[in-house]
């Protein structure tokens, strides 16, 4: 890779493999006799032959000879042919001897002996070497060939049925003393031709593209005493065999081409494998050795080893041994990846401009501590986005440039610019130390006349926002002390409203740039919003409000998108005008063509109304009567519109429906207009409870369904689909595959607080016994994924029925009394291991401790006994059944916690 740099010497292990190939190998020793033989007629039968360019000749080849043990690339390659990497690599791939144009039978090396001496020494003209060149050319395409079947063949297979073959074409790790096996990675070694090297590189990227499920099981075992090596430790063995074999790949090529395909085959590999489940090291191998390769002569080299170190920070992050990696000294010229490794790049070679020598002499007379020192990743991606290049570093950085030739090649900023955004996301504690840097790089990518160089800074703001949010969430584990400060927070912002971003967020002629644009202003932390200027605040929104009518549809999206974040602001949700504005500028985006707007636009009006709920529970009935009744009836007709739409607009169309029913007033009730809405958006929610909509969609219904059932104003004794939407959630809390939409719907069958909304004696019995049929059905499945949610499932169940107990009237009493007189000893042991097992945090958003168990426990017992006119037979028999299970759990906790509840 550095050959022929000024100052560097680079030592390449003279065996790639440790364990002998036969395939490749076993022609060595007929090869050395050749070679021999060679040397020896050229000094017996061209004594006589003497001339003044002879002594210049033999020179390269006595270096030419010494270089070949030494097992050095060479400098050049050819096209067609293929250049050797050492003498011991120029093997073929077919069978070990071919015969030569005489007749006779002479060794498989692509260089024979003929070529390492003079072509006025040599027996062989020079009809016969173009002839064995083009033998070699020949064999190679037909490698070649080969190579491009296989990559069409594995394109057309499923994913599943090329897995099954994985061992036959990527070699697992060979056991002491074993050969190692012949595998896709042996021509990557091997192979004499760069072309056969890249072909063998793109099959193995297509075998490792998509093999993330597969690979998934991986995993290494410390138990060397088995009698068997399981599966898992078997594909383990290979991944660690894949990195070994790409990283001495790495080390040993020299064409730039074939360079690029190894660390894309190499990104394909850390994308898909499971370092959370091995050992770790394997990260750091390939960070160190493709840190020098940021600095690498061919700009699509510098190009994928930045893919590679993005795709290091993407996977399963945050990963330790990639923070780790991290905190390394902050130079990536220097190494400690082994041999075979450039340990430090010559300063003839740096093409950045001096003063980083100055900041070099600077930091070592100035000692920095751990905590204030750059990430190394940082500072290089910093150089390659704002540091000009004095000198072009090859001939491929010349054009690539659009809007100055002084920086680094436009793919080259962008790649960098996306490793600083995908460090910023997986690792933000890490970067918020550079926070100043980045917000510097960001203000001068989105200044730059490149619209793909401001795309990818305002995606990098977007990234920033979105991680400083994260950050100050409640449940964030960030300690409060080491968060960034609201007033930095502010500062960051402030500088990005007055600088680029409005310039960005008006640039009609580049959508794209628009999109991301609103994106990262959607991602302006809520206490920072509140603390800007007003001018910035107002910006923000009438820019939104804006764009919401624009022609492209991912402008229009995004910007509805941000609208329905905005919403949720605590300084915006209470401004009446503002959320006026903001429901018509979504209720007409609602109505798009586009579906990706429509989507967008239910998700925004869904967080509307969630703020709709919100400001009445704070605000009282001064919000309510605020906002318009025009308004608000014609927010239920387009919810109840897009409840038929696509199911990623239905999901949050039918929240959206849940929360207006829920927020209306009697006085909106009463009113004619309101009627038809209101009785069409309840048959929307039931329709789409009993559809075959996907299970989110029919969680966000049966949400929808408790959520109307919260609301004292709607008159769920009297109303004529009552008893439909009790139906549909009953048929789903028995019938439905999905555990969550089961657990939702009993969730809703729990809200009515009062036993006449539950409606006649019919219909009561119909949902007690729905529950107690689907508490018996709760562990039969036939999904293994969803027995995860059995336990939330029955503890649901065990709360409906116990607050359905609690409610129970004098003509309930018969069907109580026959379903326990049958189902009593089952229904015991699911309700004991209800009242004794801890407090869960489950799909049921309720956490309900013993004490509160118990307390529901003791009121139903109270209001069983409360009851008149009932058989004494059926009310002792159904006390004692609860007093049986009030003894067995509760009175052994009060013992311990506290004093016993008596019975009324």
């Amino acid at each position: 890779m550095f050959y022929g740099f000024p100052g560097v010497n680079i030592e390449v292990p003279v065996v790639l493999y440790p364990a002998p190939l036969p395939q490749y190998e076993g022609s060595s020793t007929i090869k050395d006799q050749t070679g021999s033989a060679t040397n020896t007629s050229k000094q017996v039968g061209h004594k006589k032959k003497k001339s003044r360019s002879k002594n210049k000749k033999e020179q390269p080849e006595d270096e030419k000879e010494v270089h070949s043990n030494k097992a050095q690339p060479e400098p050049l390659q050819q096209p067609e042919n293929g250049t050797p990497r050492g003498e011991n690599n120029t093997l073929s791939l077919t069978d070990n001897i071919v015969p030569s144009l005489d007749g006779k039978e002479t060794s498989n090396s692509f260089y024979p002996a003929w070529k390492k001496i003079n072509s006025s020494d040599s027996e062989y003209s020079d009809t016969e070497g173009g002839i064995q060149s083009k033998l070699r050319s020949l064999q190679g395409k037909v490698r070649q060939g080969a190579l491009a079947c296989f990559l069409s063949t594995i394109k057309s297979i499923e994913k599943k049925v090329l897995h099954g073959y994985w061992s036959a074409f990527i070699a697992d790790v060979p056991g002491i003393g074993s050969p190692q096996a012949v595998s896709l990675m042996t021509i990557a070694l091997k192979d004499p031709s760069p072309k056969v090297r890249a072909g063998s590189l793109q099959v193995l990227s297509a075998i490792l593209e998509g093999s993330k499920h597969f690979l998934s099981v991986a995993e290494d075992t410390n138990d060397h005493r088995r009698a068997f090596t399981p599966f898992s430790a078997t594909l383990a063995s290979s991944i660690r065999e894949l990195h070994r074999c790409l990283l001495l790949a790495l080390v040993a090529e020299s064409s730039p081409q074939t360079l690029t395909q190894i660390i894309k085959c190499l990104a394909n590999l850390v994308t898909n494998v499971p370092y959370n489940r091995l050992k770790p090291g394997l990260l750091t191998r390939v960070w160190n050795q493709i840190k020098p390769h940021t600095c690498f002569r061919d700009v699509n080299v510098r190009v994928c080893s930045l893919t590679l170190l993005g795709a290091i920070l993407s996977v399963q992050a945050p990963l330790p041994e990639v923070q780790l990696l991290l905190q390394q000294p902050s130079s990536p010229g220097l190494s400690s990846s082994g041999s075979g490794t450039p340990h430090r790049l010559s300063d003839a070679e740096s093409w950045r401009k001096p003063s980083q020598g100055a900041n070099r002499e600077r930091e070592k007379e100035v000692p920095e501590s751990p905590v204030q020192e750059l990430c190394w990743l940082i500072q290089l991606c910093v150089s390659i986005i704002t540091v000009p290049k004095y000198e072009p570093y090859s001939d491929s950085d010349t054009g690539t440039g659009t809007a100055s030739n002084s920086y680094e090649a436009s793919p080259v900023r962008v790649e960098a610019l996306q490793v600083l955004a995908l460090l910023v996301k997986g690792y933000f504690t890490m970067a918020q130390t550079s926070l100043l840097e980045l917000e510097e790089v960001a203000c001068l990518c989105m200044e730059e006349q490149d619209p793909s160089i401001q795309l990818h800074g305002a995606r990098l703001v977007e990234e920033i926002g979105s991680g400083i949010v994260q950050q100050h969430k409640p449940d964030s584990p960030t300690p409060q002390c080491q968060r960034v400060p609201v007033t930095q927070v502010v500062t960051f912002w402030s500088r990005m409203l007055n600088g680029p971003l409005p310039g960005a967020l008006q640039n009609d002629e580049h959508s794209t740039l628009q999109t991301s644009t609103c994106d990262a202003i959607s991602s302006i932390l809520p206490e920072a919003f509140n603390s800007l200027p007003n001018e910035n605040q107002i910006l923000c929104i009438t820019v939104l409000l804006g764009l919401n009518h624009s022609e492209h549809p991912l402008v229009k999206a995004a910007a509805v998108r941000a609208l329905g974040v905005y919403i949720l602001f605590p300084s915006l949700r209470q401004d009446v005008m503002f959320v006026a504005d903001t429901a018509n500028a979504i209720l007409t985006s609602l109505d798009d063509k586009s579906l990706n707007v429509r989507t967008k636009a239910a998700w925004s009006l869904a967080n509307l109304t969630d703020t709709l709920i919100a400001n009445m529970e704070t605000m009282g009935r001064d919000f309510q009567e605020e906002l318009s009744d025009v308004l608000l009836l014609k927010m239920l007709k387009s919810a109840t519109h897009a409840s038929h739409d696509k199911d990623k607009v239905k999901s949050n169309a039918v929240r959206a429906l849940g929360n207006l029913l829920h927020f209306l007033q009697p006085h909106h009730i009463s009113k004619t207009q309101f009627k038809p809405g209101i009785e069409e958006s309840i048959q929307a929610l039931i329709r789409t409870v009993l559809s075959e909509a996907t299970m989110k969609v029919r969680w966000n219904a049966c949400y929808a369904l408790g959520n109307m059932f919260k609301n004292p104003a709607i008159p769920l004794d009297s109303a004529s689909w009552a008893p439909q939407a009790f139906c549909a959630l009953t048929s789903v809390v028995k019938t439905c595959k999905n555990f969550k939409v089961r657990i939702k719907s009993a969730t809703a069958l729990a809200i009515p607080d009062s036993r006449q909304r539950y409606g006649d004696t019919k219909q009561f019995c119909e949902i007690w016994s729905a529950l107690v049929l689907a508490l018996e059905k709760s562990e039969e499945t036939e999904d293994f994924l969803e027995f995860k949610y059995c336990a939330s499932l029955r503890t649901q169940i065990c709360q409906t029925l116990l607050h359905l107990l609690r409610l129970v009237s004098a003509e309930d009493m018969p069907c109580i009394h026959k379903t326990l007189s049958v189902k009593g000893n089952l229904m015991r042991v699911f309700v004991q291991r209800f009242m004794t097992s801890a407090v869960e945090a489950d799909e049921t958003m309720t956490q309900s401790d013993p004490q509160d168990r118990a307390r529901m426990l003791q009121e139903a017992v109270q209001n069983i006994n409360s009851l008149q006119d009932v058989a004494l037979d059926e009310r002792e028999m159904i006390v004692k059944y609860l007093d049986d299970i009030f003894k067995h759990c509760v009175e052994p906790m009060q013992t311990e916690t506290g004093p016993k509840i008596t019975e009324a």
